[in-house]
């Protein structure tokens, strides 16, 4: 396991804080690792982090409030940096038909597939939209997820998707957890588009981004490039007019087939290629050139069986970083655990425990754009970390199923416990 010790990680100690943490071992994650800091101590201010380093070095706060742990270790917040956690309904009667032997066409000539979601969603008020999402979000929180990324894209109409990015909103306001809104209107093609794609582009371009930046709906736009979705001319038009608004890109590329579609999404500096089994080595190095982040999303290619895994070594190569997430979705990640995606990271796709943690807090904040604020225990950071009673950070990696106990701090505070 890599140690860097590091004495300090402020230069000047602030003249005041609010509490102070300490009693067990630091895992910073600065620059992607682990960096521990034994026998360490936090001091916070106004949710913030103003001093983090050893203990014996901590400066005398005699106002703080005191916080001690009896060992163990400490790591920032996690970061879930891709999920699709508002939709209507669910396809565990799908997932049920496939496994007795019922084919994915049989089951989308029934009126199954991604369009059933998209009537369930379509059909659901906001407030039935809000109680689903509140159900898959909660187990995620409960295991130390301080910040979430959410898409749209199950609404596939202005009006539907518009109230889908409401409800994201609504989460963000509810809940004591970072959340991030995503615009994913370019997911798939919408019935009543049939043969018309390039007509639903217009709309998602003149139409629908126009109100969701006006309404401040959205932190970022996505699409889906792929033969089954959109083309990389329909995709960049769609990048085009999201720039033109002000709103940074995200892309799905390379899940099914190579259209260098993370190519396409580093010309417009996108946050992230998502997916990615099937990128080539141009793909990682035009990321790299742009600040790329590479998401892995272990859960789709676990329940569709795939066998492309992700290029990790061209990402390691030419020094990608790579997130990992939930990728929480009704038909192919119906995953509400991303402590599981930390093994499922290392066992499939051969990450390192380090390399997946670092996938959940400093590279899955940087997919957000979020790497001045969240993802690593340093002064100046959002005060988003959680307390494990473990030996070393890879047992995060190591157990599979069931709920570890931690104390989750949000914001400088003890965030209480959540139950469905």
């Amino acid at each position: 396991m890599p140690v860097a010790l590091s004495p300090r990680l402020s230069s000047e100690p602030p003249s005041h804080c609010d509490s102070i943490w300490r009693g067990a071992t630091l895992v910073t994650m600065k620059d992607g690792h682990y960096n521990l800091i034994e026998n360490g101590a936090i001091a916070v201010t106004g949710g913030k982090i103003v001093w983090a380093g050893s203990a014996a070095d901590c400066p005398a706060f005699s106002d703080a409030k005191q916080h001690d742990f009896d060992g163990g270790i400490i790591t920032p917040g996690f970061v879930d940096c891709h999920t699709h956690l508002v939709f209507g309904g669910d396809r565990s009667a799908e997932f049920e038909q496939r496994l007795n032997g019922v084919s994915y066409a049989e089951i989308a000539a029934a009126g199954g597939g991604i369009l059933s979601t998209v009537n369930a969603t379509r059909d659901a008020t906001e407030d039935e939209l809000l109680a689903q999402a509140l159900f898959r979000l909660k187990p995620l929180l409960a295991e130390g997820v301080t910040c979430v990324e959410i898409k749209s894209g199950y609404g596939l109409s202005v009006e539907s998707e518009l109230k889908m990015l409401r409800v994201i909103r609504r989460l963000g306001v509810m809940l004591p957890v970072e959340v991030k809104s995503t615009c994913l209107a370019a997911h798939a093609l919408p019935p009543e588009f049939k043969g018309r794609a390039d007509e639903y582009i217009d709309l998602i371009c003149d139409t629908l981004l126009p109100v969701v930046a006006s309404e401040n709906l959205a932190d970022a736009v996505d699409a889906f490039c792929e033969h089954l979705a959109f083309s990389p001319e329909q995709v960049e038009r769609v990048f085009t007019a999201a720039a033109a608004l002000g709103l940074p890109v995200k892309l799905h590329a390379e899940q099914l087939s190579s259209l260098h579609g993370s190519a396409l999404a580093a010309r417009h500096h996108a946050l992230s290629a998502d997916h990615l089994e099937y990128a080539t080595e141009d793909d990682a190095k035009a990321m790299a050139a742009s600040g790329t982040v590479a998401v892995l999303l272990p859960g789709a290619y676990y329940l569709l069986r795939e066998t492309q895994c992700p290029p990790v070594a061209h990402f390691r190569r030419h020094s990608v970083p790579m997130a990992l997430a939930s990728d929480a979705n009704p038909g192919t990640s119906p995953a509400l655990s991303l402590r599981l995606m930390l093994n499922m990271g290392c066992t499939l796709f051969r990450l390192t425990p380090e390399e997946a943690l670092a996938g959940i807090t400093s590279h899955g904040a940087r997919a957000l754009g979020l790497q001045e604020t969240h993802g690593t225990l340093e002064a100046g950071k959002v005060a988003d970390f959680i307390h494990w009673p473990l030996s070393r950070p890879a047992e995060l990696v190591y157990w599979l199923g069931g709920q570890l106990p931690c104390t989750i701090v949000y914001r400088g505070e003890i965030r209480g416990e959540f139950r469905s």
